[in-house]
C-alpha cells in the first residue's frame, strides 16, 4: 500500500494553518470591537461577520475554477497563495488602528478588501492537498492538514488569552500583529519547501494510469455523473450546510455568549475554544487512520453525534464550570471526525482538473451557511435570549445527521496491495 509524504503534507499545510489562525481571530475579535468600540446590536453584528461568506460564495468557486486553469513556473496554486497573503497581511495590519481611532468607515474598508484577499487564495490553498495527494490517501491527508489548522488556531487562542486583557475596549494590536507575522512565515516556508508544479506531475500521471488500468472514465463535472452519486453528492453539500449553520454559530456567538450568560472577562473565553482545538489536534490523525479502516462517512456521522451531545449539554450550564470543557473535548474531536472526511468525499467524485473548482462548491455550501447562521441566530439571541445559541446548534446537527444517512458515494477505495520489493521504495 502506497503511504502518505507526512514531511510534504505538512508543509502543504502551513497555508491552511495561517488561514486557521486568521479565522480564528476574526471569529473571536471582530464582534467584540464591532460590539464594544462601534457598538453594533447582535442583528448587525451578525450580518457583518456574515460578509466574510457572501463574498466567499461567489470568490471561492470563480477562484478555485481559475486556479485550475492556471499554468505559471510556480504551478496552479502557488500564486495565488502568494499575493492573497500578502495582500491579507498588509490590511490585517490596519485594523488594529482603525479600532483604536473608532474609525468605523476605515475599519470596514479594510476589513472588506482583507475577506477578498482571504477568498483569493483559500480554495487555492485547500485545494494544494488533493492535487498533491493521491486519492485513497487524502483522508489521512486531510487530518495532517486540519492538524496543522488547529495549531494555527490554537496560536492565535493563545495571544487571545494571554495578551487581551479586561476592559471596556481591550488593545488587540499584539493579537493582529502576531497572527499576521505567523500568516507570513507559514507561507514563505511553503513556498520554499513545495515544488508544486513537480508534485502535481507526478500525482497526475499515476492517477491516470490508475484509472486507465482499472476501466474507470473520470466525470468532467456533475452533470455527467450517474443520478445516484449526484444524488450523493447533493445530500454531502446538503450536510455541508447543516453542519456549518451549527457549528459556525456557536464559533462565531462563543466569545459574547461566554461574557453576557458565563460572565467571562477578557480572554477568559479562549481557555473552551483552546480546549476544544487541543482535543482536535490529538485527534486528526487517528481519525485519518480510522477513517481509511472503517470510512469517511461512518466517522461523520460519529463526529456529529459528538457534536449534537455536546451542544445538548452546554445548554444546560447557566453559568460557567470546569465541566464545561468536557463537552468541548467532544466538540473538538467531533470537528475532527467531519473536517478530515468531508472534503474529501466531494473531491473524491471529481476529475483530477477540476479539483479546485469542486473545493469552490464545498465552500460555496459551507459559507452559505455561514452567511444565513451569525445573521439568524443573531437575530433569535437578540430578540429571544443569548441561551437559545446551543439550542440551536442542536437542531442543525440533527438535520445533517438526517442528509449523511442518504450519501452512498464519497468513501475511498481500498488501495490495492504492493508487492513485496515494492515495499524497498522511498518517497522524495
Amino acid at each position: 500500500m502506497e503511504k502518505l509524504n507526512y514531511r510534504r503534507t505538512f508543509f502543504i499545510g502551513l497555508a491552511f494553518l495561517s488561514i486557521c489562525a486568521f479565522w480564528q481571530m476574526y471569529d473571536n475579535v471582530i464582534p467584540l470591537i464591532l460590539q464594544n468600540t462601534f457598538h453594533l446590536n447582535e442583528t448587525f453584528t451578525g450580518a457583518i461577520m456574515a460578509a466574510d461568506n457572501i463574498l466567499a460564495v461567489f470568490l471561492l468557486p470563480f477562484f478555485g475554477t481559475l486556479s485550475d486553469k492556471a499554468n505559471t513556473r510556480l504551478g496552479k496554486r502557488t500564486p495565488f497563495i502568494i499575493t492573497g497573503t500578502c495582500v491579507a497581511v498588509l490590511f490585517l495590519m490596519l485594523l488594529p488602528f482603525a479600532d483604536k481611532n473608532q474609525n468605523f468607515i476605515m475599519f470596514v474598508a479594510c476589513l472588506a478588501v482583507l475577506l477578498v484577499a482571504m477568498g483569493f487564495y483559500r480554495s487555492p490553498a485547500v485545494a494544494l492537498m488533493p492535487d498533491l495527494t493521491p486519492k485513497p490517501l487524502r483522508s489521512k491527508a486531510n487530518a495532517v492538514i486540519n492538524l496543522m489548522g488547529a495549531i494555527g488556531g490554537v496560536y492565535t487562542l493563545l495571544l487571545i488569552r494571554f495578551l487581551v486583557k479586561g476592559g471596556a475596549r481591550p488593545d488587540y494590536i499584539a493579537v493582529f500583529t502576531g497572527v499576521a507575522f505567523l500568516m507570513a512565515a507559514a507561507v514563505i516556508l511553503l513556498v520554499l519547501t513545495v515544488k508544486e508544479k513537480k508534485i502535481a506531475a507526478e500525482i497526475e500521471k499515476e492517477e491516470i494510469q490508475e484509472e486507465e488500468l482499472a476501466g474507470e472514465a473520470i466525470a468532467e463535472n456533475t452533470k455527467e455523473l450517474p443520478k445516484p452519486v449526484k444524488k450523493s453528492l447533493y445530500m454531502i453539500l446538503l450536510s455541508i450546510f447543516f453542519w456549518f449553520a451549527a457549528y459556525n454559530a456557536v464559533t462565531t456567538a462563543f466569545s459574547r455568549y461566554a461574557v453576557k450568560v458565563w460572565g467571562l472577562e477578557g480572554g477568559g473565553f479562549a481557555d473552551c475554544l483552546m480546549v476544544a482545538t487541543v482535543a482536535a489536534i490529538f485527534s486528526y490523525i487517528p481519525i485519518g487512520m480510522i477513517s481509511e479502516k472503517f470510512g469517511r462517512k461512518k466517522c461523520i456521522q460519529g463526529g456529529l453525534l459528538l457534536l449534537f451531545i455536546s451542544y445538548l449539554s452546554a445548554a444546560f450550564f447557566p453559568v460557567y464550570h470546569p465541566a464545561i470543557n468536557i463537552g468541548f473535548i467532544l466538540i473538538g474531536i467531533g470537528w475532527a471526525s467531519i473536517s478530515v472526511n468531508s472534503l474529501p468525499m466531494v473531491v473524491e467524485i471529481c476529475s483530477l482538473g477540476d479539483v479546485g473548482k469542486y473545493t469552490g462548491v464545498y465552500y460555496t455550501f459551507s459559507m452559505a451557511a455561514q452567511i444565513f447562521t451569525p445573521i439568524f441566530s443573531g437575530f433569535l439571541m437578540q430578540h429571544i435570549s443569548y441561551r437559545v445559541l446551543f439550542p440551536y446548534a442542536c437542531v442543525f446537527t440533527i438535520l445533517a445527521m438526517i442528509t449523511m444517512c442518504m450519501v452512498k458515494h464519497g468513501d475511498s477505495k481500498p488501495q490495492a496491495k504492493k508487492k513485496v520489493w515494492e515495499h524497498f521504495d522511498v518517497e522524495d
